[in-house]
Parts: structure tokens; C-alpha cells; sequence
């Protein structure tokens, strides 16, 4: 057999055109499945970073709430902190932002509510299954005593 200007075979350089097809084929078959994995990490990874978000609004809202001295000054405080904090918490819409707070002699609850409906992460989903949509967490500060 005849070598060419580089030193290669006829048949090598038809082997070397063959792996070149066949790596093409393997990233065409791994290559989408790779995609989804990568979105799945995005979309799951940003619902996870709303979750904590909207856990940290509930904790921090029911801390502030245990400086009122009746359940409505609680319960105002409670409210206005989560609504205060909520457009800096994580890529939070404060307008999608509901709370709830609940408190008797004992305890304090407040519960924080987020539709992650129309957040960009979850638009990024597509095919995925998708994690709730509703993210809901809650918090309970004891009330005086030690």
C-alpha cells in the first residue's frame, strides 16, 4: 500500500473519517439527553433556591413579629417585614407573595406563600416534570418565656 503526503495508509484515513461519523452519531444520541439533565439541574436548582427564599421570609418574618405586644401589632409586623424583604429575597416577585399569620398566647405562626408559575427558571422546564409551582413554607417563634 502507498503512503500519503502524511505518512498514513489508504485505509487509515478512511478509519479516521469512520470515528469522526461515529462520535457525530454518539453526540446525537447523548447530546439531548445531556440538555435535559443540564436544564433539570437549572430548573430544580432555581426551585430550590425559591424554596429557601420563601423559607427565609417566613423565619425572619415571624422573628420580627415577637416584638409586638398583642397578636396585631404581631401580626402587622409579621406582614410588613415579609413585604419589605421580599423584593430582595432570591428573584422573588413580592407582588406573588402571600402571607398568613396565625398566633395565640403561646406562639406565633407565619406561613409564606410564593406561585412560582411565571418565575423564568420555571419556564425553562419544557419537557421536565416540573416541581410544584407553589411553594409554601411556614415558621413558628414561641412567644416570651424561656
Amino acid at each position: 500500500m502507498g503512503r500519503g503526503l502524511r505518512g498514513e495508509t489508504a485505509t487509515g484515513g478512511a478509519r479516521s473519517a469512520r470515528r469522526q461519523g461515529s462520535a457525530a452519531i454518539e453526540f446525537a444520541l447523548i447530546g439531548p439527553m445531556m440538555i435535559l439533565l443540564l436544564a433539570g439541574m437549572v430548573v430544580y436548582g432555581g426551585w430550590f433556591w425559591l424554596a429557601q427564599s420563601v423559607q427565609s421570609l417566613a423565619t425572619e418574618g415571624a422573628r420580627a413579629a415577637v416584638g409586638g405586644l398583642d397578636s396585631a401589632e404581631r401580626e402587622q409586623l409579621a406582614r410588613a417585614f415579609v413585604a419589605d424583604q421580599a423584593a430582595g429575597a432570591g428573584g422573588l416577585d413580592p407582588a406573588l407573595v402571600t402571607v398568613s399569620v396565625a398566633s395565640d398566647a403561646q406562639a406565633i405562626r407565619v406561613q409564606v406563600a410564593y406561585d412560582a408559575r411565571s418565575n423564568p427558571v420555571m419556564l425553562l422546564a419544557g419537557p421536565l416534570p416540573k416541581p410544584p409551582t407553589l411553594i409554601s413554607r411556614s415558621a413558628t417563634v414561641r412567644i416570651g418565656g424561656y
